[in-house]
């Protein structure tokens, strides 16, 4: 399932790399093909358990016609809201965590939050996407070198 989810990260990487011809808002936007976009992006994130924000930032951008500043915020969003629908399953149904260890990564995650907010005033939409789309090559080829010759 890893090398699928690097597989995965490549495709999505190679769309953001490549030059788009378009990168105004103003085509339209086709609600019924949004749709389909989202659910299969959620049921490849499900199956995989990760990868949400990488294939939810790339569907955003060429189906849904956002910016790639108001994507990575839409993405942000939708995985914040399903982790912690997840998480609050997870406790309801009894499950024990390790609150500080939580703690200590909620708070990293916060000031990485805070760091990347004053970096992106500083770094254009245009700029950001191909920028994004090397990192998540980079990543994906790990994956696949990893899986491949180090399992």
């Amino acid at each position: 399932m890893l090398f699928v989810f690097a597989l995965l990260m490549v495709a999505a990487s190679v769309s953001m790399i490549r030059p788009s011809k378009n990168e105004t808002n103003s085509l339209a936007v086709k609600p019924l093909q949004l749709s389909k976009i989202g659910a299969l992006v959620g049921c490849v994130s499900g199956f995989l358990g990760a990868g949400g924000g990488f294939l939810i930032i790339p569907s955003l951008l060429f189906f849904g016609k956002l910016s790639m500043k108001q994507a990575v915020g839409t993405s942000l969003l939708i995985i914040s809201t399903a982790t912690l629908l997840g998480f609050a399953g997870d406790v309801l149904q009894g499950n024990e965590y390790d609150y500080i260890l939580l703690a200590k990564i909620t708070t990293l995650a916060v000031i990485g939050l805070l760091i990347g907010t004053q970096l992106s005033k500083k770094i254009s939409g245009p700029q950001l996407k191909p920028i994004f789309g090397w990192f998540v090559l980079s990543m994906g080829c790990y994956i696949i070198s990893k899986s491949l010759f180090f399992s």
